[in-house]
């Protein structure tokens, strides 16, 4: 009973001083890269708050959501996916954004291959990166807390920076813009949750991968 209360108690807290300042944290960077009138399938849309205040920041852009788990109420519409090959035809969507997805995955390689399959211009990315004192733990009590409650598989796979750069290498993802300084969260938190365990990139993709 106890550790429910402390669990409810934690994620109130998440809600009322993280939530809401992270969607509109994460919809200005990202509105900033997004391409102009560009077509985005949102891979991982969650309740889709985030998809639809970027939307509003980028009238001129399209925005499709897929998960692998549809939540009763989204924001925007969502349509489900097997977690390993999208709906969508090859070249067929201008941008393939993830945010706070690829972690969630055994391996990120699987869903960035699919990612530029579908991806006409670019990769845009919000994750972690494994990077500094205790960055691990940290990572796993904010994936548990922003997560647990919506069924949301937590294998806490977190890649140090020089793995992702290898695999952006690997797949030929040429990254044109990295942002580590991201604002998420209120004073004495963003020190401790902030760091550099998170990232923003934009990857373009050559058209050699389209097929």
């Amino acid at each position: 009973m106890q550790k429910g209360a402390f669990a409810r108690a934690v994620k109130s807290l998440h809600g009322s001083l993280i939530f809401s300042r992270r969607v509109e944290q994460l919809a200005r960077h990202l509105a900033e890269l997004l391409p102009r009138n560009a077509s985005v399938l949102d891979v991982g849309t969650g309740d889709g708050s985030l998809a639809l205040r970027i939307g509003r920041l980028r009238p001129d852009v399209t925005l499709r959501g897929i998960d692998l788990l549809v939540r009763p109420h989204t924001a925007i519409p969502v349509e489900a996916f097997d977690g390993v090959h999208f709906p969508a035809a090859d070249r067929s969507f201008d941008v393939v954004m993830f945010v706070d997805v690829l972690h969630h995955t055994d391996d990120p390689r699987v869903l960035l291959r699919e990612a530029r399959r579908v991806a006409r211009q670019c990769i845009l990315i919000k994750d972690h990166a494994a990077d500094g004192w205790l960055s691990g733990p940290t990572l796993r009590l904010m994936d548990w807390v922003g997560n647990a409650g919506h069924g949301v598989r937590l294998p806490y796979n977190y890649w140090t920076p020089a793995q992702w750069q290898q695999a952006f290498r690997e797949l030929e993802i040429n990254v044109e813009v990295n942002r580590t300084e991201l604002g998420l969260y209120p004073g004495w938190l963003n020190w401790l949750f902030g760091r550099s365990l998170h990232f923003v990139v934009r990857g373009a993709v050559s058209p050699k991968h389209g097929a």
